[in-house]
């Protein structure tokens, strides 16, 4: 039995793991929370839980956790390395901290071993062996919700990088740009990412079909070519960015009767404090709909439908219930009816009804202009969306399209929101920038004619607020691919297939990649800044969005939604903060503020 979970779930068989397992007793102590997820009814005799009764041969105690001595097994310390020890090619790691080896390195960039060879695989720095281990400790550390400072931390304790081994799930994370470059030159005309093995059992449990996001081969290539001529060409963008802007000036004339009904001041110069982010959820909702339905919803009312903000709170629900789902078999705890996994797959069932909902509206709707003799892809030429679109040229079948146009959805609100929040905070605490910003932005909108493509094209500084807000604060916090061919990176030994993850929080806040990298500087983004750095510097440092046939495929929608948003608020309000520390951040599957910041807007 112990053989066959070791070939599962890739785990060596060396002489520690040996001892370890023989040292041990076959009862684990586990954190609270992790057992009721697991096993959310029974009870070890001693009040502690057991991990996986199915999983005979992986258990271990908690002397691998806390370093104390199980209550009924010895365990013996003689010729035993410290659990707490981590060997890599810079150093032993002792508690969290490296200790050099006499003459070595720093725990910087390593480029090669002391006969100059190739490092193997296995001399890549890691934070321990055993998987199973590491979930415990990620759970009582709570390092899930605080996974992209882990990762900093980890990077600036072992170097550019690392292995990491959480429950099932195995990466080498890298973070200099001139690695990520390496990775992506071996990803292939097929590249591969992370399967979120949750959401990809929801879809086979319920027997929906699978989106682009889900997919790999050339089945993914096939329908990710299609999808990119309604969403990421640029006569797409062309067709759905005066729907974007519609919804954006509308958000400011409803933000601006209500600075003048709540805020102080004189009448026409009010101002408001207020927590922006549940107008901002709405705003991303509205513009996601009217640009991928071609309707509105109606959510800028005084009373917005119960329906859209139950759809808000699923899609809240589902980023939240994913992360620990990565590192635990869900098909098992589907099996017993764990509470982590029942919310999860409430939560896309919901998602995928109000989908649904709106696609069968859609279908009815083309199917009457057809009736009608209307133009093809449009009723009365009035662009029908990214939905009406797929339908009219028929080259989706209709279970693929409510496939995409769901992860669509999904994709689309608190990973627009939730940046917004950031963004109108940092220019809330940088009046300069702020200001150089809205005068760049008075000049475009004005020699445009309000032609948005135009403003937009015209205002650089504008799109490098967006750049600069994803650097500080990646919405995911991870890139990932599986490469096709062995490579090298900081000199090791990469094997085909690994996955492999550029970190992007350490990439962004590291000071060999950025000049003051802390600082919310749009103009580093500028042409003439580039072409004063060029060289491995300059390239892949903004991945917020992925790169290549494999990027967001919603890329052009959200970055047109975010630079519409902050251009239709510059024009209307000044922004201000009230303190100017650095926001508390907490990663669910998205990286968002622990609590909201509050903004106050001024009218101009």
């Amino acid at each position: 039995m112990r053989s066959h979970f070791r070939r599962k779930y890739q785990l060596s068989e060396s002489t520690k793991d040996t001892n370890h397992l023989r040292s041990i007793g076959r009862k684990v102590s586990l954190p609270h929370e992790l057992a009721k997820i697991i096993h959310p009814e029974t009870k070890s005799k001693d009040n502690s839980f057991n991990l996986l009764t199915a999983f005979q041969g992986l258990s271990f105690g908690t002397a691998a956790l806390t370093g104390k001595k199980h209550s009924k097994t010895s365990t013996p310390t003689s010729g035993r390395r410290d659990s707490s020890l981590c060997v890599t090619a810079a150093g032993t790691v002792v508690d969290g901290k490296l200790e050099g080896r006499k003459g070595a390195e720093s725990a910087g960039v390593r480029k090669s071993g002391v006969d100059g060879r190739v490092r193997s695989f296995d001399e890549i720095p890691h934070t321990g062996r055993n998987g199973w281990v590491n979930l415990v400790k990620f759970w009582r550390e709570d390092r899930f919700r605080q996974l992209h400072k882990h990762m900093e931390k980890t990077f600036n304790t072992l170097g550019p990088i690392y292995r990491e081994h959480v429950g099932t799930q195995s990466s080498v994370n890298i973070m200099l740009p001139s690695d990520i470059s390496e990775l992506f030159r071996s990803e292939g005309l097929h590249p591969r990412r992370m399967t979120l093995q949750p959401w990809a059992t929801h879809r086979e449990t319920r027997h929906h079909s699978k989106g682009v996001f889900l997919k790999n081969g050339e089945e993914w290539r096939a329908d990710r070519l299609l999808l990119n001529k309604e969403v990421m060409m640029s006569a797409a963008v062309k067709r759905f960015l005066p729907l974007l802007d519609e919804v954006a000036r509308d958000f400011c004339r409803m933000l601006r009767a209500k600075v003048e009904r709540e805020g102080r001041g004189e009448e026409g110069r009010r101002s408001l404090t207020m927590d922006p982010s549940p107008d901002l959820f709405r705003f991303a909702l509205e513009a996601s709909c009217h640009v991928i339905y071609g309707e509105r919803i109606g959510l800028f009312s005084s009373s917005p439908s119960l329906e859209s903000q139950k759809f808000i709170w699923a899609v809240e629900r589902m980023l939240a219930t994913t992360p620990p789902l990565l590192y635990l078999p869900p098909r098992l705890l589907l099996r017993i009816g764990a509470p982590l996994w029942t919310q999860h797959a409430s939560a896309w069932d919901h998602i995928f009804t109000h989908a649904e909902a709106r696609i069968q509206r859609g279908y009815q709707q083309l199917s009457s202009s057809h009736g009608r003799g209307a133009e093809a892809g449009a009723a009365g030429g009035r662009y029908t969306g990214v939905l009406g679109q797929l339908m009219e040229k028929g080259q989706l079948s209709l279970d693929l399209i409510k496939a995409n146009i769901t992860e669509l959805m999904a994709g689309g609100v608190d990973t627009t929101a939730v940046p917004l929040q950031f963004a109108l905070f940092e220019l809330g605490r940088n009046p300069k920038v702020q200001e150089r910003v809205r005068q760049q932005v008075r000049v475009s909108w004005a020699q445009a004619g309000g032609d948005p493509q135009k403003a937009l094209q015209e205002a650089p500084l504008l799109k490098g607020t967006v750049k600069e807000i994803l650097r500080l604060y990646p919405v995911g916090t991870t890139v990932q691919r599986y490469p096709i061919k062995d490579i090298v990176l900081q000199n090791y030994h990469v094997p085909a297939g690994t996955m492999v993850q550029a970190c992007l929080y350490p990439l962004g806040r590291s000071a060999e990649v950025f000049e003051d990298p802390l600082s919310f500087n749009p103009e580093r983004w500028s042409s003439s800044r580039e072409e004063g750095q060029r060289g491995d510097r300059t390239g892949f440092r903004s991945l917020a969005f992925g790169f290549g046939a494999r990027q967001c495929v919603g890329r052009r929608i959200a970055e047109n939604e975010l630079q519409l948003l902050l251009m239709h608020v510059l024009l209307s309000f000044h922004l201000s903060v009230s303190y100017t520390e650095d926001i508390s951040t907490t990663c669910t599957l998205i990286l968002q503020p622990e609590t909201p910041p509050r903004i106050t807007f001024s009218k101009l």
